[in-house]
C-alpha cells in the first residue's frame, strides 16, 4: 500500500509538466486550462504558473482565488501504475519581476519571448491546501497545514 505525504506528492508533481488549472468563472461555472508548472513545486505542494494579465483566468482568480489543479502521471517501480493528483488551494497573482526571476525557467520563452520582461506577465502562485491522490489502487487525502 502506498501512503503519500505532501512532500512525496510534490516530488511527483515536479515530474508531471502539465496540470489542468481550474477556476470559478463569473457565472458560477468551472473554467479549466492546461498550465505548465515548469518543475517548480515546493515541498508543501505550492506551485507556480505564468500567464498574462489579459486572460479570463486572471480575472477569475481576482474575483475568487479558490482554484484546483489536476495532475495525471505514472507511478511505481517501472512507471506502470497510473497516478492522479487532485489539489485544491488558493491562488495569488504575483506581478513582481524579481519573483518572476526566482521562478523563471528558460523553457518558458516558448510562450513568453521577452522572458520575465514580457509586458503584462503575471505569475500564479497556488498555495496547496488539500490533496487527494490515486496511485494505482491506493488512494489517500491530505489536508495541508496552511499558515498563510
Amino acid at each position: 500500500m502506498v501512503q503519500h505525504t505532501m512532500a512525496s506528492l510534490a516530488e511527483k508533481m515536479q515530474h508531471i509538466d502539465f496540470a489542468m488549472l481550474s477556476t470559478h468563472t463569473e457565472d458560477g461555472h468551472i473554467g479549466a486550462r492546461p498550465m505548465s508548472n515548469n518543475q517548480d513545486v515546493a515541498h508543501g505542494g505550492d506551485s507556480y504558473y505564468f500567464t498574462t494579465e489579459d486572460t479570463l483566468m486572471v480575472r477569475d482568480i481576482e474575483r475568487d482565488p479558490r482554484v484546483s489543479l489536476s495532475f495525471h502521471g505514472k507511478s511505481g517501480l517501472f512507471g506502470q501504475r497510473p497516478l492522479f493528483i487532485a489539489l485544491e488551494g488558493r491562488a495569488d497573482l504575483i506581478r513582481d519581476r524579481a519573483l518572476f526571476e526566482e521562478h523563471w525557467n528558460p523553457d518558458l520563452e516558448l510562450w513568453f519571448e521577452n522572458g520575465a520582461d514580457t509586458p503584462g506577465l503575471v505569475m500564479i502562485h497556488v498555495h496547496a491546501e488539500r490533496a487527494h491522490y490515486w496511485d494505482g489502487q491506493d488512494e489517500g487525502e491530505l489536508e495541508i497545514d496552511v499558515m498563510h
